[in-house]
């Protein structure tokens, strides 16, 4: 008796446009439905923030601005930015933690875009990017924190916000698939981020840094977004450190963008 086999039919080699974003788009839903399982993920991203904006208000916000609701005013775009360019980190530790433990071989094997996991990854971290704004802001406002620009500037402060973050992040990406392992990844960034942001205008002003601080602040890529922002939700100065920001983003993406996607391609 001889048996009949049927060959399967050959995997495209080449997938199209809109197979690749409902690919990404799936991959993300699985990113942000990881939560469900992982519910200690949504605490640190929604306690966290609040916990530095406390602390930041009501610890230091006297001795430095003279009264809390002076320097809440004041700390609370630049606690926007610091919480959005630590979170990058995330995407660095989550995508670290699905290669080490071998997610992306899986993915691999199936006929999918080898960018989807990359970008489904991206996606789902901007939403999460809004909410922790959200989150922040309105928490902020409880405490008696006020916009002075209207709907307009909120929106363009997280307009603004998420794009130089996007492009930040591939910097984290390319930690992220450098380190060997998550806590690797989160040494490394942390030595990073902690400096560009305290050494910046978004906690305090640089007015009181030692002269050759001070000329470093004003080099900073944070400090500008951190006004730009600070401009956007209270009034103030905005056209000149948003464009400064947009082109800082652009060299971020310039620079790390093909070098992480390199790295990727090697590594999946």
């Amino acid at each position: 008796m001889t048996a009949i086999t049927t060959p399967l039919p050959a995997l495209p080699r080449r997938v199209s446009p809109g197979a690749t974003v409902r690919q990404t788009l799936t991959l993300a839903w699985r990113s942000l439905v990881q939560i469900k399982h992982n519910p200690w993920e949504l605490l640190d991203l929604s306690i966290q923030p609040i916990m530095f904006l406390l602390l930041f208000t009501y610890v230091f916000g006297g001795a430095i601005s003279g009264s809390t609701g002076d320097y809440l005013q004041f700390a609370l775009p630049g606690l926007l930015v610091q919480n959005a360019l630590f979170y990058t980190l995330s995407t660095a530790i989550g995508l670290n933690t699905d290669i080490t433990k071998g997610v992306f071989d899986r993915l691999r094997s199936l006929p999918i875009a080898r960018t989807a996991p990359l970008a489904g990854r991206i996606i789902a971290d901007t939403f999460k990017q809004v909410w922790a704004f959200a989150l922040l802001v309105g928490f902020g406002m409880v405490l008696g924190f006020r916009i002075s620009t209207g709907v307009a500037g909120l929106l363009g402060a997280l307009a603004l916000l998420v794009i130089v973050a996007l492009a930040m992040s591939w910097m984290s990406v390319l930690i992220g698939l450098k380190a060997s392992s998550p806590e690797k990844v989160q040494m490394i960034a942390f030595s990073v981020m902690m400096p560009l942001t305290f050494t910046s205008s978004a906690l305090v002003s640089p007015d009181t840094f030692p002269g050759w601080l001070r000329a470093w602040s004003d080099l900073n890529p944070v400090t500008h977004l951190s006004d730009a922002i600070r401009g956007l939700l209270i009034g103030g100065e905005v056209a000149g450190s948003a464009m400064i920001s947009l082109l800082w983003s652009a060299g971020f993406v310039v620079v790390f963008a093909p070098l992480a996607i390199r790295v990727f391609r090697s590594r999946v």
